[in-house]
């Protein structure tokens, strides 16, 4: 009997108006918009936000600095996880360090971020770090999990290193790939913002969101989160759809 995929994640309509449901009855009970905000209050903000100058800005500076840092990340990680693979000195030099890394709380990073850096690359370098060792760890298992009947069937045809990494290589580390990458997608953008947030630089949505926590507007506070899960979710549908549409290109060939 065929197993049904469950497909986990999937935004349901009525799912999410049943939670703005509850966000509804629970700030009518709740009666404080200083606490609590009702939906429709955050959207109308929302709506004046979008139409500032000042918000594009900030969203703009924000994106390019995290996704800069998540690139240098994967670039970085999968050279690095190359590496390893190959030499076991790589491999055992870099095991500790990946470990702090993936050991050592964000806010310690910012507060070293902050004293050895301009703030200006605050939110680039944490996201750098937070993203590095779950790329490098994700693509070290995938090579090391390759299949070595296959490599030497790809040697017995002669293929050239990129043929071989092309159709063969690639098509394996493809899950290994898909799985490190819905991780740090995540993870770059809660780091990121949280980094901005401590650090405070100048024309980024974490010193919209500082301001407004320090002057009470928690109707802000409320409409930048929003914005925040609103452009990691497109971040993370553009990343996740180019590797969609990589794994189909390779099904075909």
């Amino acid at each position: 009997m065929r197993m049904k995929k469950l497909r986990n994640g999937k935004l349901k309509l009525w799912a999410v108006l049943f939670w703005l449901a509850v966000w509804q009855i629970a700030a009518m009970i709740t009666d404080l918009p200083l606490i609590l905000p009702a939906p429709a209050d955050v959207f109308v903000r929302l709506y004046h936000l979008v139409r500032e100058g000042s918000f594009w800005a900030s969203v703009l500076n924000t994106f390019s600095h995290i996704a800069l840092g998540f690139s240098a990340a994967f670039v970085l990680g999968a050279a690095l996880a190359f590496l390893a693979s190959r030499f076991r000195l790589v491999r055992d030099l870099l095991a500790p360090l990946m470990l702090c890394v993936k050991s050592i709380p964000v806010a310690s990073f910012v507060i070293l971020a902050i004293i050895w850096f301009t703030k200006y690359w605050l939110s680039s370098l944490i996201a750098f770090t937070m993203v590095l060792p779950v790329i490098y760890t994700n693509l070290l298992d995938g090579l090391s999990a390759l299949d070595p009947q296959l490599t030497e069937m790809a040697a017995v045809f002669r293929l050239s290193a990129w043929k071989r990494f092309r159709y063969v290589d690639l098509v394996q580390l493809l899950p290994f790939l898909r799985t490190g990458l819905s991780v740090s997608l995540g993870l770059c953008w809660k780091s990121g913002v949280a980094a901005e947030l401590i650090g405070v630089p100048k024309g980024t949505v974490g010193q919209q969101l500082y301001n407004a926590k320090i002057y009470l507007e928690t109707t802000d506070v409320f409409a930048w989160t929003l914005i925040i899960v609103v452009i990691s979710i497109l971040f993370q549908k553009l990343i996740m759809g180019l590797v969609w549409l990589l794994s189909r290109r390779l099904e075909r060939m």
